[in-house]
């Protein structure tokens, strides 16, 4: 069960660890959020699951009960230190990296290759769970993930066309995952208790998923950053290549020429992209992360 809040400042205080803003270091104090994110998440005895940022452990607990094969990552030192003394100790089935996780973003998974089903749970800090989960999206992609964000984020990833959220993130990720509940979560369920609230996800990998080269995902990058522009004039100008076939291709179809790109629909926008069902492009050194957390 995860600690009370006077709990969880002891433990740290005992660490001699202050919580890390930088790093978002909110540690989850609900069991029920706890119950809840298994419990979406499905695991079977021996599954793979990956988790980031495992911190003091409540959740990799919870997973490993489950009788999975844990893979976590951990940037923070003395945390790392204290799930070493901890659960490492007491599971065996628990592998833990201390790593960021936009340099080793499944950990020691063995099924990046695409061996292996294998699945996501985690916390993610609102910082690093963007350009992470662009890194997730060029590797062989778990059949689903749990993840908890914060709410800004969530919304993001779930925007539907004609909305303010909908960004470059909302294409990519919808492109290869459906998302099939968004739970609400109180800030009163974290210590520190976090300024804003909360959204628990649940994505399950489509059974043809669509997937964006580098290059194609620059060009949507680019028409999202100048949003409030035509398409059509915005693609006449663009230096990517297939850029104006595709906007007459769409107007072609019956799409206005004074459309812009949050009006555009998921299947516009996947005629750009391909499909296969092994996995994208594998293109972690195009680091494509670094420029899509305004998007």
């Amino acid at each position: 069960m995860p600690l009370t809040p006077n709990q969880t400042l002891t433990l740290l205080n005992s660490l001699g660890h202050a919580p890390n803003k930088k790093l978002g270091q909110n540690f989850l104090i609900d069991g029920n959020i706890v119950r809840k994110s298994i419990e979406l998440a499905e695991i079977v005895d021996q599954s793979p699951v990956v988790e980031i940022g495992p911190g003091l452990g409540t959740l990799s607990e919870a997973i490993l009960a489950t009788g999975a094969d844990l893979y976590a990552v951990e940037k923070d030192t003395k945390l790392v230190a204290h799930l070493k003394d901890t659960l490492i100790k007491t599971h065996h089935n628990f592998d833990l990296i201390e790593m960021d996780c936009l340099k080793s973003p499944l950990g020691n998974c063995p099924h990046q290759a695409g061996s292996k089903p294998f699945k996501i749970v985690a916390n993610l800090p609102y910082a690093v769970a963007t350009p992470w989960l662009e890194m997730v999206l060029n590797t062989a992609l778990p059949e689903r993930m749990v993840l908890m964000l914060q709410k800004e984020a969530a919304d993001r990833y779930s925007a539907s066309p004609k909305t303010k959220n909908l960004g470059s993130i909302s294409i990519f990720l919808q492109s290869a995952y459906e998302i099939h509940s968004c739970h609400n979560v109180s800030a009163n369920c974290f210590f520190p208790k976090p300024k804003v609230d909360s959204t628990l996800i649940r994505l399950d990998k489509k059974e043809t998923p669509v997937y964006y080269t580098s290059e194609v995902k620059a060009f949507i990058r680019r028409i999202f950053s100048q949003r409030r522009k035509q398409l059509f004039s915005l693609c006449k100008k663009d230096s990517f290549e297939g850029a104006e076939a595709w906007v007459e291709t769409l107007i072609a179809k019956g799409t206005s020429s004074k459309v812009r790109a949050q009006e555009i629909n998921l299947q516009s926008w996947q005629l750009l992209g391909h499909t296969q069902l092994d996995h994208p492009q594998n293109d972690h050194t195009n680091n494509d992360h670094t420029n899509n957390v305004s998007n």
